[in-house]
């Protein structure tokens, strides 16, 4: 949401895991019209620091962003969803306001990373598919304060912003 403190700080405690890549689930720069302007809220500059990690980003397309957001990234932020693989799961991001569930073709076992509510949390779906929403690290919502994702060594972890202290964790099996 263009707030740098926040992505400077996420960041921070990233850098001790060396991740490979750095999965966004939009909303990347823009506060949107229904959020107050948040302290240190610089999108240019957020843009700058992302585009320095662009060949690691893969990144979706979330409700306060745009197309003019998108000519100060250096990498697509604009898709609707992604598809990967990953340690053997079928993934899909989507930011959560565009697709339900069931609108994106997931099966039993499938992960959906999802962002849109800012309220951090694992569950499980009714039809098996494993639902992970970090929460935010600018506007969070629910019982937890500001947080992001790491998955690591198997494990799928939601983490305190100011010192990565594990909130929530879930092992995947395949």
């Amino acid at each position: 949401h263009g707030c740098l403190p926040a992505l400077e700080k996420a960041l921070e405690q990233l850098a001790a895991f060396k991740p490979d890549h750095y999965l966004l689930l939009g909303d990347l720069l823009n506060h949107g019209p229904r959020n107050p302007v948040p302290e240190g809220y610089a999108p240019a500059e957020v843009a700058e620091r992302l585009n320095l990690l662009k060949g690691q980003i893969i990144a979706v397309r979330g409700n306060c962003d745009s197309e003019v957001d998108q000519m100060l990234l250096e990498f697509p932020a604009l898709s609707p969803c992604n598809y990967l693989l990953m340690a053997g799961f079928r993934v899909c991001m989507s930011h959560g306001h565009l697709f339900a569930p069931e609108q994106l073709a997931l099966s039993a076992g499938d992960l959906l990373l999802t962002g849109h509510t800012h309220k951090a949390g694992i569950t499980r779906s009714d039809e098996g598919i494993l639902i992970f929403n970090p929460g935010s690290i600018t506007f969070p919502r629910g019982e937890w304060g500001p947080s992001f994702g790491l998955y690591q060594s198997g494990t799928l972890t939601i983490r305190v912003l100011d010192d990565a202290a594990i909130l929530a964790s879930h092992v995947l099996v395949a």
